[in-house]
């Protein structure tokens, strides 16, 4: 479902369809943004974006993978940098293979881990290949 589907406060009605979309969006209308990737797989669905409160910066969105109606879904933490949008087809694109996503650094809606954790930080970005959006 594209963002214009869920502007609910009609805060895009003035969007002119010019560039990859509104130069600012609010972080509600990209939640459920369909996330493929540049085999044209899906891969799921954006659940939530995590902001960095001390920067500002978002530092990951949360994808959904797998399952089937909430159940046996798996959640990973995308580097928002990891992810490209796709203006033609009004998603996010994300440079990783099906298969390989499966052996990403995951969780489960139940055991979210400690985003801010080093530890943590640096194996979701060096599975990506990114660098974290503090250093940027």
């Amino acid at each position: 479902m594209s963002f214009l589907n869920r502007d609910t406060y009609g805060m895009y009605k003035s969007y002119d369809g010019e560039g990859p979309g509104p130069s600012l969006m609010g972080a509600d209308t990209l939640m459920g943004e369909d996330v493929y990737n540049h085999l044209d797989e899906d891969l799921g669905d954006i659940k939530e974006i995590m902001i960095d409160m001390r920067s500002g910066k978002i530092a990951y969105a949360v994808l959904s993978f797998g399952g089937f109606l909430g159940l046996g879904e798996k959640l990973f933490a995308v580097p928002w940098n990891a992810l490209t949008l796709d203006t033609v087809n009004k998603r996010f694109i994300l440079k990783v293979e099906k298969e390989r996503l499966k052996n990403a650094p995951g969780f489960d809606k139940d055991d979210w881990p400690d985003m801010v954790d080093q530890t943590w930080s640096t194996s979701v970005h060096s599975f990506y290949g990114t660098k974290p959006y503090y250093d940027l």
